[in-house]
């Protein structure tokens, strides 16, 4: 039997929204995510948004967009993360 580990795996769709998807991680997320994008985009704002959103048809898949971001520059985008 495989033990339990000790730690939250952050490659997860729990264990990322356990570590950066709450109000109090908030400036934690702004700066990780600020390092991955390396200036191509600057995050000054987001907002936590668990929202479905449908496609334009039946066929198409839900979309959850996971946060809307605000950049320094008044420009507006969604981040959704996921693990490929």
């Amino acid at each position: 039997m495989a033990s339990m580990g000790r730690f939250i795996d952050p490659l997860t769709d729990f264990g990322f929204k356990r570590i950066f998807g709450s109000e109090p991680n908030k400036e934690l997320l702004i700066a990780f995510l600020n390092e991955l994008f390396k200036g191509r985009k600057v995050i000054k704002d987001l907002v936590y948004n668990p929202q479905e959103n449908s496609g334009p048809a039946k066929h198409y898949r839900k979309t959850i967009f996971d946060l809307s971001c605000t950049g320094t520059n008044g420009e507006t985008f969604i981040v959704e993360m996921q693990k490929a």
